[in-house]
């Protein structure tokens, strides 16, 4: 029984009403947010701490397709939705910074910085404006290519780069608040359907509500992958592979939703989950495992050359692991985002044209999207 038919037969009707909703919202948000992306830069009043002028009053900036999609994909220190009549609407996350050159902890909202635009108690947050001013003040390629965006330094009191302050970062970035958010909302849903089951909902009378919802999935992730793939051991492992389906399900479903973050499209996140992955499979190895390993079934002649390949697939999985979750996330909403791009970078070339292709555009980014939907839900089951 494959995942999508075993999914359909039960929530067809629901998930497609529900899928278009979220479509409509999704790519009206999106067209907002790089509206306001392309207008950012015309001029919105902050200061220059550095040059005393109105930043954007100079030049009105062009849509940068490249700032746009990894500003998306990367983490940041705040939610941002999108930007109306230049200004920017969206969360602030909090700022917790070690310097022990400037008095140790600093603790303050990463609104202080004004995105990027002004300098807060001897700090800065890096953006690719800030780095263009950077090279026009004589800083070399190499110099400002070592401040990566969204990275907060410190700065002396012109505002420049002050190398001999070393600069901690523990903020709350938005990839760190959407864990801890989809951690809460893990450990509610489960603990939510755990007091039904105790109470004999779903075991005596049939399943109602989020239960309804749920307990397929459940069900699924035993009959599918636990049974088939570890016999009758299973129930041993399905508290940790019931963990991991649900938690990168539910942080893909809400990457989905526009102004959030794309947390499984981060390394580092999937590099985690790769790691815990392969000292579970260690742990849980038996004699059988590494006898296969060592002394592969296969003819004498050839198990000098399967024992390194055996060897080397003891890696390979993890690695498999960690790469795929991270490549479809990222590649899925760089699509989308490339996709509504086109609309903005052909209105610089003339606005009929940007107009004209916009139908185009949406067209291909709704239908991206419902495979990202579908790729949500195989990506947690594939893991």
């Amino acid at each position: 029984m494959g995942l999508l038919p075993y999914l359909c037969r039960k929530f067809q009707v629901d998930m497609i009403g529900r899928g278009v909703k979220c479509l409509m919202v999704a790519v009206f948000s999106l067209f907002f947010i790089h509206s306001g992306a392309q207008k950012k830069g015309q001029g919105n009043g902050h200061i220059d701490t550095e040059s005393g002028q109105k930043m954007g009053e100079e030049t009105t900036k062009k849509f940068d397709a490249n700032e746009v999609i990894f500003g998306h994909v990367l983490d940041a220190h705040q939610f941002h939705f999108f930007t109306y009549r230049n200004h920017h609407y969206g969360i602030p996350l909090p700022v917790i910074l070690y310097a022990p050159e400037r008095g140790g902890f600093q603790f303050f909202s990463s609104q202080k910085f004004h995105d990027g635009e002004e300098a807060y108690k001897g700090f800065r947050l890096v953006t690719q404006e800030y780095k263009d001013r950077l090279l026009k003040k004589g800083y070399t390629e190499t110099e400002v290519k070592s401040f990566q965006n969204e990275k907060i330094i410190a700065v002396d009191e012109k505002g420049l780069p002050d190398k001999t302050t070393k600069v901690y970062d523990f903020s709350l970035t938005r990839n760190v608040v959407q864990m801890m958010l989809g951690m809460i909302l893990l450990v509610w849903l489960m603990l939510g359907i755990a007091a039904k089951y105790a109470k004999g909902q779903g075991v005596k009378t049939a399943p109602k509500g989020m239960q309804n919802l749920i307990e397929p999935f459940i069900t699924f992730v035993r009959d599918e992958v636990a049974r088939p793939n570890l016999g009758h051991k299973y129930r041993k492992f399905m508290p940790y592979l019931l963990t991991i389906f649900f938690f990168i399900l539910i942080l893909n479903v809400i990457g989905l939703v526009p102004g959030t973050a794309n947390v499984t499209g981060n390394i580092t996140f999937t590099l985690v989950l790769g790691m815990i992955s392969f000292l579970v499979i260690l742990l849980s190895t038996n004699k059988h495992y590494w006898g296969h390993i060592f002394n592969p079934p296969v003819p004498g002649g050839v198990k000098f050359i399967m024992i390194p390949v055996e060897v080397l697939g003891i890696f390979t999985k993890p690695i498999a692991l960690i790469v795929r979750l991270f490549a479809n996330m990222i590649a899925g909403h760089i699509i989308i985002i490339c996709l509504i791009s086109l609309i903005f970078i052909f209105g610089n070339l003339n606005t009929a044209v940007g107009w004209g292709f916009s139908p185009i555009s949406i067209a291909f980014t709704v239908f991206i999207y419902f495979i990202e939907i579908l790729v949500a839900f195989l990506q947690a089951y594939i893991f």
